[in-house]
């Protein structure tokens, strides 16, 4: 759309939304706001999980800092147009240089007094509702947010671009309702895998089984893939949860047949990272496709492997 012109595209931004718990207010605090003075502001104090009480303000600061296209949190450079309307720097090159509000061509203008007040702000976490009692300077709060342990997990399925996210129990009820997963208790098992036509591995072949283990879950996966020009099954284990506490297991695949046998001894990975990451960096057992054919003994013609395995914490 050219400058000047009188209609601005709707636009998504890709920063993180900013939930409605980012600043949270009580419904008998809202009640109060609504009855009192429309300067007069409330706050609310949270103790940190490291015993930091942090203060931060509800008196509609937050509203001036929110983009009114993309309606999330503008960090600098934030702009405005000649009449004084503010947005986000994403947002600006997506409405072609045209104010959403007034339609004024906007320019190149800082507005340094919005950035600096937002220095001046301490808010919670995003992740609040979810468990994350830390409050940030403002310009602080999007790195916390990046790595917080808090935050919600994607789910671990395979095979598909599922958008579900959430934390480990509503996944793993996710993955056995709607992908019907097999769960299993147990820190063993004894797992086979056929495949009439082991020679098609253009669209992978994957499984994916959950272990419940010491209280806690693992996904097995199993899938065949190209190795660059080589046709490979491979088995790896990804622990539900953070890779601070997958270090804390270990786990051991075998599989084998006709004498021989592969041994693979390594450490679950967190499902922080995604299934596709852990296969492409080939931590895991793999079999090339003519050794697991001689595994699978008979003519060749048909894939049956046994892969056992085992888990067990570390001291």
């Amino acid at each position: 759309m050219a400058p000047g012109t009188s209609a601005c595209k709707e636009v998504v931004d890709s920063h993180p939304s900013v939930s409605g718990h980012d600043i949270a207010v009580s419904k008998s605090e809202s009640n109060s706001n609504s009855n009192s003075n429309s300067n007069s502001a409330s706050t609310k104090v949270l103790l940190g999980l490291g015993g930091k009480l942090g203060v931060y303000s509800t008196n509609g600061v937050q509203e001036l800092l929110e983009c009114p296209v993309c309606t999330n949190l503008m960090y600098p450079p934030i702009y405005q147009c000649p009449n004084g309307h503010t947005l986000c720097s994403n947002c600006k090159i997506r409405v072609s240089n045209c104010c959403p509000t007034c339609r004024h061509e906007l320019g190149n203008i800082r507005c340094l007094a919005l950035e600096k007040v937002a220095e001046s702000l301490e808010i919670p976490c995003r992740y609040h509702s979810l468990g994350c009692l830390d409050i940030f300077p403002y310009y602080s709060k999007l790195k916390h947010e990046q790595h917080c342990r808090f935050r919600p997990y994607n789910c671990p399925y395979a095979g598909s671009e599922c958008s579900v996210s959430g934390d480990i129990p509503s996944l793993v009820t996710h993955l056995k309702d709607d992908h019907k997963v097999d769960m299993h208790d147990g820190c063993t098992f004894n797992h086979r895998y056929v495949k009439s036509n082991p020679h098609e591995v253009e669209n992978a072949t994957w499984m994916l089984t959950v272990f419940n283990c010491f209280g806690r879950q693992f996904c097995l996966h199993f899938e065949a893939f190209q190795l660059g020009m080589a046709p490979v099954y491979m088995a790896f284990l990804r622990f539900m949860g953070d890779d601070n506490e997958a270090k804390k297991f270990s786990y051991s695949l075998e599989v084998g047949g006709n004498g021989r046998k592969l041994i693979w001894h390594g450490i679950p990975r967190g499902i922080r990272d995604s299934h596709r990451k852990v296969r492409d960096s080939q931590d895991g057992l793999i079999i090339q496709r003519n050794l697991a054919l001689y595994f699978s003994g008979g003519e060749r013609q048909e894939l049956k492997l046994r892969i056992t395995g085992r888990i067990w914490k570390e001291e």
